[in-house]
């Protein structure tokens, strides 16, 4: 069976140094079998990847991809606090997308953190969901994305 590390590196992707927390918080913490992140913005050494709302500056498919971004940040805060290969599933996504009004397709732009999900931890990538439309989020960016993972072993 492949760990978690040995799927990133087949697709050839690099976890990224942990974000330094904007507020008075930690970026990941464990409860029992269960590690739960702080939301994960889309920063790419330390800068926002995009600015703006969906619907309007950024299209659904470019916050899709920010949105991938978000969940490597999330895995990222988990793999410095228990080690990537400790995840056994992921439990539960919630997203957040900064909406322009009338837009509606908050699902579609959490996909990109999802499907990732999915291509790195295979069927125990498959998690309960909440994809919400909201009016702003920290630094003007377009999506944030917090995980709740299930740790292997006791």
């Amino acid at each position: 069976m492949t760990t978690p590390s040995e799927r990133l590196a087949e697709l050839g992707i690099a976890l990224p140094t942990v974000p330094a927390p904007a507020g008075s918080y930690i970026p990941a913490r464990r409860s029992g079998s269960l590690v739960f992140t702080a939301g994960q913005v889309p920063l790419v050494d330390g800068k926002p990847a995009a600015l703006g709302k969906v619907g309007a500056e950024i299209s659904a498919e470019e916050a899709s991809g920010l949105a991938g971004i978000c969940a490597l940040n999330a895995l990222a805060a988990i793999d410095a606090l228990v080690g990537i290969d400790a995840v056994a599933g992921v439990v539960k996504v919630v997203g957040f997308v900064a909406s322009a009004p009338g837009f509606t397709e908050q699902p579609k732009v959490i996909n990109g953190a999802s499907n990732l999900l999915g291509e790195i931890f295979g069927d125990a990538g498959r998690h309960a969901r909440s994809a919400v439309g909201v009016a702003e989020l920290p630094l003007g960016v377009p999506v944030e994305v917090e995980l709740v993972v299930e740790l292997a072993g006791p």
